[in-house]
């Protein structure tokens, strides 16, 4: 199998991996990018976006991400389907291998890899996943239609899956461990203006009932420990999200919650531990406290920059 050899190799599809996908093939760097297993990132499970500038009346969170893919595509940039598993340093170059056993080398690579939904870690939940329980309303609310559903979080994402679930369901809980939401104050206003939205506070899911599907939870008040079941058909969990850098453990190094460290190189503000290895967007530690999209563009173009002088510097 022929091992193709770029400029900059990026892993990861969303708003920050195809940004510095422009940025780098506007400096005529060879680029390929690997979409890794959820392609256009975490947009490609968000209803509407109204703070992405340049759209008056808001957009599509998959419209927005397949304008971007068309825009990468457009400028020559290479995007292959498939997860990366290994990428190791070899004689100063990296050697970047997919899943299926296809390798390519780069001089540079920018890791823009984001995070991945948490689960709660109760007993049966990922046995049920497809049977009642998920974690994208987008993907699978349709199959709710004329149903009763929870969603378990108190974040914008929790938020804005309440609201798109009740497009489909008859009535939505809103299941929070707290005594408020930590969403923003938009995403607030919605929930709690939708008449198809309860919110149960203080509360916590300790058990998932029904044998071939889901057909309710147990919960428990964790202020005053009394316990009750409430009938439901669909159970989304939208807890928050953990960074998607396992396949870079052993190259790079990460904080205790697995985003990789950049920064420690004054010269290069996205550089990793690794020279020649970038990172950008939520994966990592300059994104940890924002987690919006717009941000992880702007770190996916500076990654792309910082690349773009480490190829000049090191190979003309």
């Amino acid at each position: 199998m022929e091992n193709k050899l770029y400029d900059t190799v990026v892993v990861g599809s969303g708003p920050a991996g195809l940004t510095a996908a422009i940025y780098n093939i506007r400096a005529n760097m060879k680029t390929v990018v690997i979409a890794g297993g959820q392609p256009g990132g975490q947009l490609m499970m968000t209803t509407t976006v109204d703070n992405w500038p340049g759209f008056a009346r808001g957009t599509g969170g998959v419209k927005l991400m397949m304008e971007m893919q068309e825009q990468v595509k457009n400028l020559g940039v290479e995007i292959k389907n498939g997860m990366v598993e290994e990428i190791k340093s070899v004689n100063k170059m990296f050697e970047t291998r997919l899943a299926g056993g296809e390798r390519m080398t780069s001089k540079a690579i920018i890791v823009a890899t984001g995070a991945k939904a948490k689960w709660l870690g109760i007993e049966r939940e990922k046995e049920m996943i497809g049977r009642g329980v998920s974690g994208c309303a987008t993907c699978d609310g349709m199959f709710f239609r004329d149903k009763i559903v929870a969603v378990v979080g108190g974040g914008d994402t929790a938020c804005e899956e309440a609201d798109f679930l009740t497009k489909f369901a008859t009535k939505v809980y809103l299941i929070h461990r707290r005594d408020q939401l930590r969403a923003s104050v938009v995403e607030q206003k919605r929930v709690l203006e939708n008449k198809k939205i309860e919110i149960l506070w203080n509360h916590e899911v300790a058990e998932i009932l029904g044998e071939e599907r889901l057909t309710g939870i147990r919960l428990i008040n964790n202020l005053k420990g009394q316990e009750k079941i409430v009938a439901v058909d669909g159970l989304f969990i939208a807890v928050g999200h953990n960074p998607a850098t396992e396949f870079v453990a052993s190259l790079v190094k990460r904080d205790e919650d697995g985003h990789i460290v950049i920064g420690e190189d004054k010269n290069y503000k996205t550089m990793t531990s690794k020279a020649g290895v970038f990172a950008a967007g939520d994966c990592t530690t300059g994104n940890r406290d924002y987690k919006q999209a717009i941000a992880a563009a702007g770190d996916g173009c500076k990654a792309a920059l910082d690349a773009e002088k480490w190829v000049k510097k090191i190979y003309g």
